[in-house]
């Protein structure tokens, strides 16, 4: 997604119903230096709820956020953010998913808790991407 390349998102880890992701602390993205202004905290912890969720959706199927509620809780500020998404509940329609987003401190590595979010996402099956059934071997008998 362009978006996820203008923010610098990186997978770290991914596997069904939890995604890693880590982003860089950029001061393009910086309300004063070195620290990230919420929008920026918003996108990684967006991108790893409900990419944990797309995560266990069949094939064919596709989501996109519906709505969602972030706590800031320390500053955004460090070498990077690393987000970890997780599953809540996944039902058919929608799936509830949430993300802890931790600010890495440049010289330690150690983690800071800096933000969680709970989200929404509406699961929609793609026209033309769906698994279509494989045809029968002969055609039926009339």
């Amino acid at each position: 997604m362009p978006m996820a390349r203008t923010l610098g998102l990186r997978f770290v880890h991914a596997e069904p119903g939890q995604i890693e992701l880590e982003m860089p602390v950029n001061e393009d993205f910086c309300f004063r230096p070195g620290q990230l202004q919420a929008t920026a905290v918003f996108a990684i912890a967006d991108f790893a709820a409900v990419a944990a969720a797309g995560s266990v959706l069949p094939q064919g199927w596709s989501n996109a956020t519906v709505d969602t509620t972030l706590k800031l809780v320390a500053p955004a500020r460090g070498r990077c953010l690393r987000a970890r998404g997780r599953v809540v509940n996944a039902a058919r329609l929608l799936t509830v998913c949430a993300a802890d987003v931790w600010a890495v401190d440049a010289a330690t590595g150690d983690e800071t808790l800096c933000a969680t979010l709970l989200a929404t996402a509406r699961n929609v099956e793609t026209p033309g991407m769906a698994a279509t059934p494989a045809a029968p071997a002969t055609a039926p008998q009339a």
